[in-house]
């Protein structure tokens, strides 16, 4: 027998001898469910998956399936316009172009994004880095062109066509321009480019606070190309939607007159910070509104580093002492708690002095800007008699005073140190004295001093302009503080705070701000030849270590049926409230020609 002849006897035996060495055991019936349900698992994902791709997001490929075929070039849609009272544009829409950069093209052609990136930058004057991270970090799943500039120079566009670069789209456009600039810039904002998408959103203002009204709906365009590049046909897929038109509140003839105003007595004072702010004490809505400096709204970017702060706006986010502008209120306060009645009276020489405990013969003055004599309710008003608001406040000899903590009441009572709810963005709620916070801060305990001191608004006392002349227009409508409102409402304006119940107080402090104007010892009393019968109230805070005096007016007319309520504050003012009174005398006298007498005549 040969070496390797097979012997099939072994191999039968040895065979045997094999599956002898095994035990066959059946499948256990945990381990089939195991593999059933892992199997059914399975089939359930693909058939999600198969639905989401083939159902939900159906629309999604199929027009970017379209898109691989042809370009799409996103339809900019214009906002909507902002218009005055009268329904007079204070915005347009201007036709312009811009340049669209197919990214998903780029990607596909295997182009050198940061070289196009540099050669794009350097037409449009772009940094080339934040170009290209822009371009590197485009949602392509959002949209396969991103916006490169809006409203483009010609040679710019002509130098971005030269660059032979299938990819760059130049589109219709709008650009937003502002005719009266620099008078209602503080009201209408200006509009930017969103951080993430280069989206046209408003900024600041009105274009910031009704964004989502103004801004419109973009539309699709589809590009049909050749093998080679060349347009074929262009076919509007979806339609752009413009945004929808505000109609404001705002006296547009009204606003441009109170700005020349400001303009010029500040130049004439070689000043140029201050706040004008006219109300319709019936109902909340805003006449105007000046904040100074300003800023061109249609070239913002030179106004990011104005030392003078010019993108600041001190109208709604100032916060300043509001000196005797203050005493109305703290007259309210009095008559409501009974302490007085208008006809209490103090004598004023000058000062009033409070004992030192600690050193008898110096004991503490506070100051009245002058001797007055006695003086009653209606005359300290008319006066501005800080000797008798010190007493009011703070109580002098057997005479309590309301105190700080029934001031603190009252204060808010009346809606201060808190945001009034205007509709601008970045509004501030002011700040309230306080004297836990005091101490805290300082180390030093509240004293009469301090009572003395808010009770004519200076010391902490913060308030921002639109909460002053919010709470004076209450004054002037008997009682009822509205929220500040820009935008024409549908509905009743809302009523914040009412205290109409409050007649007899309230009667007795309008004629003490009446007698300011009326009287000939008034500190308002160069309204007095108005042609309407006028009420006011002056002020002068010192601000910076009494280095500096801020200068205000608050006022209200006409008398019997108030239409207007003025703020005028002018910073660092030379002669304090002497020279507040004149431009508010001017703003109501062009008010009472140019709309009470003419609505009269109608």
């Amino acid at each position: 027998m040969y070496k390797n002849e097979l012997n099939v006897e072994d191999l039968v035996f040895n065979e045997d001898r094999r599956e002898s060495d095994y035990l066959e055991l059946p499948l256990s019936r945990q381990t089939f469910w195991l593999m059933g349900g892992a199997i059914f698992i399975f089939v359930i994902i693909a058939f999600g998956r198969s639905a989401y791709l083939n159902v939900v997001r159906a629309d999604f490929y199929q027009d970017r399936a379209l898109a691989n075929l042809h370009r799409e070039l996103e339809l900019p849609a214009p906002r909507g316009i902002i218009r005055d009272r009268f329904g007079e544009p204070l915005v347009e829409n201007k036709n312009s172009f811009s340049a669209f950069l197919q990214v998903s093209e780029l990607l596909r052609d295997h182009k050198d994004i940061n070289l196009l990136a540099e050669k794009i930058s350097e037409i449009l004057e772009q940094n080339a880095d934040d170009l290209k991270d822009f371009i590197n970090q485009a949602n392509l799943e959002k949209r396969g062109a991103v916006v490169l500039a809006r409203n483009i120079s010609r040679s710019q566009t002509i130098n971005l066509v030269g660059l032979n670069v299938p990819e760059i789209e130049i589109a219709s456009d709008y650009v937003r321009e502002y005719p009266d600039a620099l008078a209602f810039s503080h009201i209408l904002g200006y509009i930017g480019e969103s951080e993430t998408a280069r989206e046209l959103e408003g900024q600041s203002g009105i274009e910031a606070e009704y964004n989502s009204v103004l801004r419109g709906v973009a539309g699709r365009m589809l590009i049909y190309r050749d093998a080679k590049g060349k347009i074929l046909d262009k076919k509007i897929a979806e339609p752009s939607t413009a945004g929808s038109d505000l109609v404001t509140t705002v006296d547009g003839d009204l606003q441009n007159f109170f700005y020349s105003r400001m303009k010029s007595a500040l130049a004439m004072l070689g000043r140029d910070s201050g706040v004008g702010i006219a109300l319709n004490p019936q109902n909340g809505e805003v006449l105007a509104l000046i904040s100074l400096p300003t800023f061109d709204n249609n070239n913002v970017s030179k106004y990011l580093s104005g030392k003078s702060q010019p993108l600041f706006n001190r109208a709604i986010s100032g916060q300043y002492t509001p000196g005797s502008t203050i005493k109305p209120l703290v007259a309210l306060a009095a008559l409501r708690e009974k302490l007085v009645d208008p006809t209490f009276q103090v004598l004023s020489t000058g000062s009033i002095e409070i004992p030192n405990p600690y050193d008898p013969e110096n004991p503490s003055r506070f100051l009245d800007w002058k001797a007055h004599g006695w003086v009653d309710l209606h005359s300290a008003l008319a006066r501005s008699s800080n000797v008798y608001f010190y007493q009011l406040g703070g109580g002098f000899e057997r005479f309590k005073g309301l105190g700080i903590a029934r001031l603190h009441e009252y204060w808010q009572k009346f809606l201060l140190g808190q945001k009034t709810g205007i509709d601008l963005p970045s509004e501030s709620a002011g700040s309230l004295p306080d004297p836990e916070e005091k101490e805290a801060r300082t180390g030093q305990i509240w004293r009469i001093g301090d009572t003395y001191n808010v009770s004519i608004g200076q010391g902490d006392l913060l308030l921002t302009p639109i909460q002053l002349i919010n709470f004076i227009a209450s004054v002037a409508n008997g009682g009822k503080i509205y929220r500040p409102h820009f935008v024409q409402l549908t509905v009743e304006p809302e009523i914040l705070a009412d205290y109409s119940g409050w007649t007899t107080e309230v009667v007795e402090v309008q004629q003490g701000m009446e007698d300011a104007v009326s009287k000939p010892y008034g500190t308002a009393n160069l309204l007095a030849y108005l042609p309407m019968k006028a009420a006011g109230k002056t002020g002068s805070s010192q601000v910076a270590n009494n280095t500096r005096t801020n200068a205000f007016f608050v006022g209200y007319a006409p008398q019997e049926n108030p239409q207007i309520a003025v703020l005028v504050l002018i910073e660092n003012s030379k002669e304090g409230s002497l020279n507040a009174v004149p431009i508010a005398r001017d703003v109501l006298e062009w008010y009472y020609y140019n709309r009470i007498q003419q609505t009269n005549n109608e």
